[in-house]
This record gives structure tokens, sequence and C-alpha cells, in this order.
């Protein structure tokens, strides 16, 4: 845990340091709420306090929303905050005006400052954090770097992101190599009925298990630490697809026991767009061969992960921009945000089946099988008429999901209140 004075000071250089004083559309005065202010309002509450309406209302206000919208889509793309925004704004001025390598020489000392940032937020050494382009590529850059062959086998959840799952069956249609489908139960009520199928899957040829923290078509959670236990036993790699998870809930790679965990900024995190985080177990580093190899690779070789991201040219500011976005978490309290995410979650999951008779949910009730996705079938009507609707008679913005979990996907975060939750299940039963 950081040291309170240290994490005021680092605050006060990743935030301070870094807000531009330049403006961009919807930004106002009256919208704009100190950085400071809010490390200062959050830390007045104690550890333990999930803040009240009021405090969020605080936290929402550093969001440059359309006051008439209720955004609950974050498990697909979030808007940045303004302190985010300023810093890609800032920094993207600054290499227009001048793209020379001198003036561009500051940015290697910012990315390493954001690769620092990011280890500490996930529970991970910097030498283990490559920051790739989104949560897509960090999975690929995993899959397309083992060798694996005809007599070997990679098991995977049937509730996968295609990422995580389509790339699996392209890469074994090239090597021959197996994919197995694991499927867990339509309606978890334990942990133990979400790690059974796993552990019934896996067999002496089993080289990699592939599973996503939360299934982004159903909401449910699986319980990482113990399978990647179960997979560490049996020597078998863990890959972990954190897009669900990542800006959402409180993370310690290290304690969950992964080789590998992947996240996109743009979701939940609310950083940069293009930019995500590839988790590499130091141990894995070595053995593991990049996707691409470009310009510094003789010296990326000696930084760990670093290795993975000889991507060619960067979009500089927005890899800065990602150790502005972990300086805001760190202002509110990683914790904190875990709580607001599941406190949102809950109250809508109570109010739809409140006002909603024979609504079904996809997404288990309980919080420990759950995040923040929430997945609901109505009772009657068509899916996708009702989230058009939602959106187009009560700015309400969420998913349409088809085939197995055919629903309406809500995902509130810290930038909703809980008067948008009561608006948006009274919109739902309204519509159907």
């Amino acid at each position: 845990m950081m040291h309170a004075h240290t994490r005021r000071r680092f605050l006060k250089q990743a935030l301070g340091g870094v807000v531009a004083t330049t403006t961009v559309p919807l930004m106002t005065h009256t919208s704009r709420v100190n950085v400071g202010s809010l490390d200062r309002a959050a830390s007045a509450l104690g550890a333990m306090d999930p803040g009240n309406e009021s405090f969020w209302q605080f936290v929402k206000n550093q969001f440059p929303l359309r006051p008439d919208l209720t955004l609950m889509n974050a498990a697909n793309l979030c808007p940045s905050p303004y302190p985010v925004i300023d810093t890609v704004t800032r920094l993207t001025r600054d290499v227009d005006a001048d793209a020379s390598f001198q003036n561009r020489a500051k940015f290697g000392a910012l990315r390493e400052r954001a690769r620092e940032s990011l280890a500490r937020y996930l529970g991970a050494d910097p030498d283990e954090i490559t920051i790739v382009r989104n949560t897509s590529e960090g999975n690929n850059t995993v899959i397309n770097g083992l060798t694996l062959g005809p007599r070997e086998e990679v098991v995977i959840w049937d509730q996968n992101h295609p990422s995580c799952n389509v790339a699996w069956d392209v890469r074994a249609e090239r090597y021959g190599f197996t994919v197995k489908r694991v499927a867990t139960p339509p309606s978890p009520t334990t942990a133990e009925e979400l790690v059974r199928p796993f552990h019934e899957a896996l067999t002496s040829r089993t080289r990699v298990l592939a599973f996503s923290h939360v299934s982004n078509i159903s909401g449910v959670g699986l319980p990482a630490e113990e399978i990647c236990r179960l997979a560490r036993e049996r020597g078998i790699l863990t890959l972990i697809d954190g897009a669900q998870v990542f800006g959402a809930l409180r993370v310690n790679l290290h304690a969950i026991g992964c080789d590998f965990y992947t996240g996109s900024a743009h979701k939940w995190f609310v950083g940069p767009k293009e930019a995500g985080v590839l988790y590499v177990r130091r141990e894995r580093i070595a053995e593991h061969w990049p996707s691409n190899v470009g310009v510094g690779w003789e010296g990326a070789l000696e930084r760990g992960a670093a290795k993975f991201e000889t991507l060619g040219q960067r979009d500089d500011a927005c890899v800065a921009a990602v150790g502005t976005t972990v300086a805001f978490h760190e202002a509110i309290g990683p914790d904190r945000v875990e709580q607001r995410v599941r406190a949102l979650a809950a109250a809508l999951k109570h109010a739809l089946k409140q006002r909603i008779p024979g609504v079904r949910f996809h997404t288990p009730t309980d919080p420990k099988l759950s995040a923040g996705v929430v997945v609901f079938a109505p009772p009657r009507g068509e899916v996708r008429q009702l989230f058009e609707a939602l959106y187009r008679e009560h700015a309400i913005a969420g998913a349409a999901m088809g085939g197995a979990f055919a629903g309406v996907r809500l995902c509130p975060h810290i930038y909703n209140t809980m008067e948008q939750v009561e608006r948006a299940a009274e919109a739902v039963a309204e519509l159907v």
C-alpha cells in the first residue's frame, strides 16, 4: 500500500503536472472539478467509506457527458475524465508543434512512468507490464507467442470474447493443436459450479487455460485465483482476459497467480483510446515469442515484458495518459471504485426485478459471481427493439446481446448516479 504522503505527492505530480490549461469541446468551468479537491474529498471519507451520492456526483462532474444522457455501456466504451482528455490534448499539441527527436525524447520517461503506475495499480512489477493497444492485441500477442503442436490442447471458456476465443481457433487451424471449449452452468449459484467444468476438462495434453475474468456476454465472473491455482498445480499456463475487470475491480496479479493478463484502457479504466495492458509473469517472458519485432528490439530484451512493445510509432500522448488515468483512480481509491461499481450493479438488478415481473438475469445476482456487467432478458418484446428504444426515447445507452445470452446489457460505472439506475429500470419497465 502506498504511504499517504507518497500517494499525495505522486497524484500532485501525475495530475497537477500534466493537466492542461487548454480546453476541448463540452468543457466548461462549471462542469470541471479540481482533481486535487477530488483527492482531498476521497481522503476525508476514510478507507472503508464508499461515499455518498454527493461525492459520486463530484466524480461524475469530472466527465464531459451529455447532461441528458445515461451512459451504461462500460463493457464496450467509456468516456475519459477531464485530466486524461487534457493530457492527451496537451501532449498531442506538443508533438504537433515540434515533432523533432529532441522534443519527443521526453516521452520515453513518460512511458516508463506509466508502466510503473500500471504495475503498482495491478499488483505486478514494472518489468512484467507491456503497454499495448487494447485487450485484443494483448490476447493475440500471447496466443501467437506460444509454440503449440498437434499433440497439445488449449482449454477455453465458451463465454470468452472472440479475441480470446476465435483467435485460438484460427491459430489452431494453422498449427494443428486442439481447442476445447468449456461450458459453465447458465445460472451459476456457487463458485464450485464454475470451477468444476474447468477441472474436468484439463488433461495431460492441456498446455494453456484461457478465460475471461468476467464475461462480456453474460456478466458471469469466474473465481480466477482458484482456477489459476488448479492450472498451476498441473503445469498449465493461464491467460486471463481482464477487459471487464481492469478499472472496475481491485486486482492483484501476483495474488491471482496467472501467467498472462490483458485489459483495455478505453473500458472500465476510463483511460485513453487505443491503449491497453499486457501482463506477462516474469518467469514466462524469456520463453515467449513476440508478435512484433521493430526498432529498439535489442534494448527491449533487457527490459522484461517491454520486448512485446516494439510496435513502431505510437501515440505518445495516449501512452503517457495511461499514467494520468492510474492517478485518477488512485485519487478516488481503487477499493472505493470497486464498491461503487458493485453497488450500482446490485441496485440495477434489484430495481429491474422489482419493476418487471418475469425479468430473467443472465448475470448472477451474487456479487461474488459477477461484477459491473448486468445482462437481462425482458419477459416480452424483442431485445434489439428495446435496446434502440431505450436510447431513442430515454437517452439510455447500453448494448443488445444475442445468442444463448440474448438480452440487454447495462453496465453502470462511476460516472453514473443511483438516480440514473432507477431511471433506467423505470424506462425498461415502461417499454416492456
